[in-house]
This record gives structure tokens, C-alpha cells and sequence, in this order.
């Protein structure tokens, strides 16, 4: 997913800085706005700590002295991804073993911060103490501070009407407000109080920092707002999906993924566009075309909507001309956007576009969105852009004229590698050898297969038999082609990807599931590929490895060769049961759903955007990849795709039919999905094994249990 590259220059395609200081690091998300401190609440410069708005850090110093020393830490909480309590004690006096003063943080983020800063003392006198919080920015641009290579600061500040205000040298509309209550005094380094603090007695004070952008200051953020990140996740809360189980890791877990699915939404649109999600904290709370495409997919049972916000926003960027800069092309659909200071990713612009698989994902989407109750005018209106990027796959993306979808980068600034592994080492062949370019990678290929049949079946729909049967054949005749391909005899699986000579990069790896998932594989080959996806060199015992143990390339703390992502390995559980029928599939599809959820547990319940690929043998628990963003959009709603699966969960609205194929593991227990909407009806699914209840569906529905 990551912009990533051998060549360090590359605005944001470097891989993640650590942003750990060595007290532990806090991250906290809410929409596009995100803070990440270290464990005590402070924002210490020098560091990869800030808050960010709009792509640009307007935070890169928010520190707190008590008598002018750094607290210690006692604990923090943090039960919504946009907010933390941070328990702190000044230090002990010299000699003594305790201390009498407690400090507490409550911090919340939105369009800007909001801290209650509440003192104790917990004496049987009366205290003095100064507090100050030393607040700088430097308004570097998020993949600068991403990278580690900030440079002096570009802030100026000043006093005025009791506000500190920092200002943005090289873009005057551009600051940050910072006020407080209790009487501070402001000072262009910070501010500070000077107060006597009672016996058994508390004093609080509330400081607000304000993003000012476009020379227009955001009002503060509240808790009882009706804007508030508290309220607003709280009304999406009331129209999403309840999901639960009677299994607590798996209760746990999915009311995790709620929670942080919605604090990953963006509703910041200036149309009636439903909300869109962005990919992940703390680097990327951004539109990203693959990311924000398959998260979507992966929430639909939780809210459709989402899906067609993401949609509807990716269409408004569709390329509409050739740009090697940017890698724009017609009908193409862009990799991401950005808002910061340096204006985007690469020089042509704040769009770039170099991926490949995002396109043949935009029209499995609408599909999808179409089966499950997408409103018909918003159906219609966003098909010219399916088309545009059918049209795309024909034109652009198929290179030379194979049949395959290729991909080079048209610049050196663009990607080296344009699927979901992107890193500039992650297209290798068995030895180790790094592929040589224009490169078909396997699951792309199941992408457009994917595309052209889900396209075919609106055009049926609509009455356009002519179009329908052109794209199954396409479709039919590269299922053909990518079996004769891409098979590989001599591992039992298909190959990562073709290179620029057309032979086969024979690297074992997950995207080989992938291609399960988007039914391109041939029945033939399904038994040999899934014995070789479900042995001890590709399971790790906590989710599918991107790379197997015995290929030359393998390191599992690596980022794409040997590391686990636990989004790829719910597609690749999604595969596998669509397979079913198939001998090991299902019970491999268990065996790494268990694994994963397994994992998620250790993680507090929230899983990562990937961790280290270590043997469940050697290690009991999963080992953190140390850059791992979290949240983080598609691992977050892995967990939605594992139980879809298991429901077997295929509505078509538009033709009133709900299919249900209920083989859920034993360890779940019993699974409910309350009020799930499928366009008009809302129902209620109960299942546990392989049986299944639906409530309140519509009496002109068909509803099918297999």
C-alpha cells in the first residue's frame, strides 16, 4: 500500500520512520486530523511526534513541565481512537518515594486539539507549582516528517489578544491558534501558569489549539459539539450495522473495528457525497484508490455506504489525460492525494496515479455496491466511469498487447512497484532475483477477470446483452490465457507475476489466494494451490505470509517478503471458502481465520497493517512489525471479511435474493448481525455452524440457505 522506493528523494515514498521516542507511542485519529505523542502526552521536537492537519504537521512541540521538569508516567487509556487520558505524577522530591502531585491529560483530537489539563494535589499542604507547555510548529509536510528529513522550522510566532499564533512563513494562510483557559501567560514559546494548589484540592484548565488554514481558524473542538468526533461517530454508531458474537475475542475485536473504521472516515466533502475512508494512521489519512477500494469491499456489511462515498470521490479524480509526471492517464484511477505543503506526491500535481490495480477494483466495487442495495441513480451515474475504466485496462494498462495488465513506471519518481506490494524489493522470483519490468503481477489479472464479469451482469441487468456477452468473453478467454501463463508445475501454484520477457516470476506468495478470491482460478488447479497455501512454509500459524519460508527473498520482518498483512489474508480466507467445495479448503480458511483473530487478541484487539511473519512455533504470540501503522483501514476491517465469509453473505437486491452459505467455526460461537441494510430491507442474520436465522426480511425476497 505504502509509497515506497529505492530512491530516498521521492516525496512520500519512503518507508515509515519509527515514531516511538522510547516512552511508547500514542496515536490518535479522528477523519483526516491525527496526533501522535509519546506516552506521557508530549510532542517532543526532534521527533517524528506531531499533529497533523491537512497533510502538514501545524504541531511539532506540545510538551508539559511541572517546576519546569518532564512528568512520569502512571498510565494511559485510550478507548476511542480519537480520544486519550493520560495519568501522570511530578516527580518525587529528592529523597522521598512519593509523590503528592497527580496530573491528568484528557485529550481529545478533531479539527484541531483540545487538552483538560487537571492538577491534584494530594498533600496535606498547600502547593506551588508553574506548569508549562512549550508549543512550537514547523508546518513541515506529513511525508517530510514520514521520512525523518525536516529541516529548520518555517514558523513564526507571536502574542496577540491572548492567543499564541504560529504562522507559516512560506504559506501565510496557513497557522495554528493556541489559547487556554485559567489565566495563562502566552508567551511565543508556550504558555505558563503560576498557582497554588490546596490541600486535597484540584485546579483544571482547558487549552485549545486551532489549525488555521486558508487564513480561516477552525472553532474549537468540544465533547458535548454537535460536530464533535464523540457525536459524530456516535451517529454513525446508530445507522451501522451491529455486529456481535458470543465469543468475547471475537466481540472484542469487532467492536474495534467499528470504532476504528469510523474514526478513519472522512465526511469532509462540499457535496451531498456520503463519507469515504481514508487509509490508515498515522501516515495516511488520506483517499487512497487500492486501499480505500478494498477497505470499502470489506465493510459492507458494516456500512455500504462508505463504499459508494469512496466511489464517488475516486470518480471525481479519474485521469482524464496522459501525464507522465503524475502517471495520469484516461480512465485510470489515482493512487492517492494529498493536501500539504509541498502540494502532493510527485512534482506534477497532488495526485498521482501510478497503480495498477485500483482500476479493475473500481468496477468490482460498484458492482458489489449494486448487489447490495446501492441506490439505482447513483449506480448509473458512476458507470461512465466504470466504463472509462474498462476502457483504461484495454488501452493503458495492457502494455503491449498480450492480454495481461503491465505496469512501468513512466518517470523515476514514480513507483518501481504499482500493486498492493509496492515496496521496491517485493517482485521477486524464487531465488531472490528482483523482477525486471513492465510486470503482469497474478492478482491483478483476477481483478480484471473480477471486473469484467461484475460489469457484464449490470449490462444484463440493463437491458445490454451485447456489452454483457463481449466482457464474459474477454473475461473467459484471460482466465485461459492467465492458467497457461501463470501456472507453475514445479511449485503447485501460480506465479507472482510475469516479467518484461513474459517468463514467471515463480516466487511463492499470497497473491496466488488473492486469485482465489476473484475466481480465476481453474478447478483443476484449486487442490494443488490451496496444499501449497495451507503448508508450514506460507501459514505462519497467525495469518498467510506475503512470501514462503523456502523462497530466496524470505525475511519475516520484512515489509512485503515474509511478513503477514492481515487484510491479504482475509482475502485470502474469502478465496478459500469460495473454493469450499474444494478438499482442505474450508478447513484451511478456518485455520487462518483462528490464527488471525488469535493475533488481533494479542494486539489489544486491533489489528495492524501487518506484523513479522515468524512461526507460531517459535514465537507464542505475533511480533509487531516496529512501523505498522494502526489504525489502519484494511486491517481494520479484515475481521468484517473474515465473518461476510463465513456467513457466506451474497445479497443481490436489485433481483430480492439473499444467499447464505453459514459455516462458521465452532469457536465463535453464535454470530448476529442486527439491522443490516440491503437497500430498502433491513434484516437481522443470527448463525452459528451451518445453520443460520434471517428476521424481518421482506416477503418478496428469496432467501437461500446452503
Amino acid at each position: 500500500m505504502r509509497m515506497s522506493s529505492s530512491d530516498p528523494k521521492i516525496l512520500g515514498m519512503g518507508s515509515p520512520v519509527a515514531v516511538d521516542s522510547g516512552l511508547g507511542t500514542v496515536t490518535l485519529v479522528e477523519g483526516s486530523t491525527f496526533c501522535v505523542s509519546n506516552s506521557l502526552g508530549d510532542i517532543r521536537p526532534g521527533t517524528a511526534h506531531g499533529m497533523f492537519y491537512r497533510d502538514a504537521r501545524v504541531l511539532s512541540r506540545w510538551e508539559l513541565l511541572v517546576d519546569d521538569q518532564p512528568l512520569e508516567q502512571l498510565a494511559v487509556r485510550s478507548h476511542e481512537p480519537f480520544k486519550a487520558r493520560f495519568v501522570l505524577r511530578k516527580p518525587p522530591q529528592a529523597g522521598l518515594a512519593d509523590s503528592t502531585v497527580l496530573v491528568e491529560r484528557r485529550r481529545l483530537v478533531g479539527d484541531g486539539l483540545a487538552e483538560v489539563l487537571t492538577v491534584w494535589n494530594l498533600g496535606q499542604e498547600d502547593t506551588a507549582l508553574s506548569l508549562t507547555l512549550r508549543v512550537a510548529a514547523d508546518f513541515v509536510d506529513l511525508f517530510a516528517v514520514k521520512e525523518g528529513r525536516w529541516g529548520p522550522s518555517a514558523s513564526e510566532a507571536a502574542v496577540a489578544g491572548g492567543d499564541l499564533l504560529l504562522t507559516d512563513r512560506d504559506e501565510p494562510g496557513r497557522g495554528l491558534a493556541v489559547n487556554a483557559t485559567a489565566h495563562p501567560v502566552v508567551q511565543v514559546d508556550g504558555l505558563r501558569w503560576q498557582v497554588v494548589i490546596g490541600a486535597r484540592s484540584q485546579w483544571q484548565a482547558q487549552i485549545f489549539a486551532q489549525p488555521i488554514h486558508d487564513h480561516h481558524r477552525a472553532p474549537p473542538i468540544t465533547r458535548d459539539a454537535e460536530d464533535s468526533p464523540t457525536n459524530r461517530i456516535r451517529a454513525w454508531r446508530a445507522t451501522a450495522t451491529r455486529l456481535t458474537a458470543t465469543s468475547a475475542m471475537l466481540r472484542q475485536v469487532l467492536q474495534r473495528t467499528e470504532t476504528d473504521l469510523g474514526s478513519l472516515r472522512i465526511d469532509e466533502v462540499a457535496d451531498d457525497s456520503p463519507a469515504y475512508v481514508a487509509a490508515g494512521a498515522p501516515w495516511f489519512m488520506t483517499l487512497f484508490g487500492r486501499d480505500s477500494l478494498l477497505t470499502s469491499w470489506m465493510a459492507l456489511p458494516l456500512d455500504s455506504e462508505l463504499a459508494v462515498g469512496t466511489l464517488r470521490e475516486l470518480a471525481k479524480t479519474q485521469g482524464t489525460k496522459t501525464d507522465p509526471r503524475t502517471e495520469e492517464q484516461p480512465g485510470r484511477i489515482m493512487h492517492e492525494t494529498r493536501r500539504g505543503p509541498v502540494g502532493g506526491p510527485t512534482p506534477g500535481g497532488n495526485v498521482y496515479y501510478g497503480t495498477v490495480d485500483a482500476t479493475p477494483l473500481f468496477v468490482m466495487l460498484l458492482a458489489e455496491c449494486w448487489k447490495w442495495g446501492a441506490e439505482q441513480t447513483r449506480v448509473e451515474e458512476l458507470l461512465p466511469a466504470a466504463d472509462a475504466a474498462l476502457a483504461w485496462i484495454d488501452e493503458y494498462g495492457d502494455l503491449d498487447g498480450d492480454g495481461f495488465v503491465e505496469y512501468r513506471r513512466k518517470t523515476d519518481r514514480g513507483l518501481a512497484n504499482q500493486g498492493w506490494k509496492d515496496s521496491y524489493d517485493a517482485i521477486n522470483d524464487a531465488d531472490g532475483n528482483l523482477a525486471a519490468p513492465a510486470i503482469a503481477l497474478a492478482e491483478v489479472q483476477g481483478y480484471v477477470y473480477a471486473a469484467r464479469v461484475a460489469r457484464a451482469e449490470i449490462a444484463d441487468a440493463l437491458g445490454d446483452p451485447e456489452t454483457a456477452a463481449r466482457l464474459r468473453q474477454a473475461a473467459e478467454e484471460l482466465r485461459e490465457r492467465f492458467d497457461a501463463a501463470f501456472w507453475d508445475p514445479k511449485n503447485g501454484c501460480y506465479a507472482i507475476a510475469l516479467d518484461d520477457r513474459k517468463h514467471r516470476v515463480d516466487a511463492v506468495t499470497s497473491n496466488a489466494a488473492q486469485c482465489l478470491w476473484t475466481g480465476i482460478v481453474q478447478e483443476r488447479r484449486a487442490g494443488q494451490l490451496i496444499e501449497q497455501l495451507g503448508g508450514p512454509a506460507m501459514d505462519s500459524g497467525f495469518g498467510l505470509r506475503t512470501l514462503a519460508e523456502h523462497m530466496g527473498a524470505y525475511n519475516p520482518m520484512s515489509y512485503h517478503n515474509g511478513s503477514v498483512w492481515p487484510h491479504d489474508t482475509a482475502i485470502a480466507v474469502a478465496g478459500l471458502l469460495r473454493y469450499r467445495h474444494v478438499p482442505g479448503a474450508r478447513a484451511l480458511a478456518h485455520r487462518l481465520a483462528t490464527g488471525l483473530l488469535d493475533a488481533a487478541a494479542e494486539f489489544g484487539g486491533r489489528l495492524p497493517e501487518l506484523f513479522c511473519g515468524f512461526s507460531r512455533n517459535r514465537f507464542r504470540f505475533p511480533v509487531p512489525y516496529p512501523t505498522s501503522c494502526a489504525p489502519q483501514a484494511w486491517a481494520s476491517a479484515a475481521p468484517l471479511l473474515l465473518v461476510r465469509s463465513a456467513l457466506g453473505l451474497h445479497p443481490h437486491v436489485p433481483q430480492r435474493i439473499l444467499n447464505l452459505t453459514p459455516r462458521i467455526p465452532a469457536a465463535w460461537g453464535t454470530v448476529e448481525l442486527t439491522d443490516l441494510r440491503l437497500g430498502p430491507a433491513t434484516v437481522t442474520i443470527v448463525a452459528e455452524g451451518n445453520t443460520a436465522r434471517v428476521h424481518s426480511l421482506p416477503h418478496d425476497w428469496q432467501l437461500y440457505i446452503h
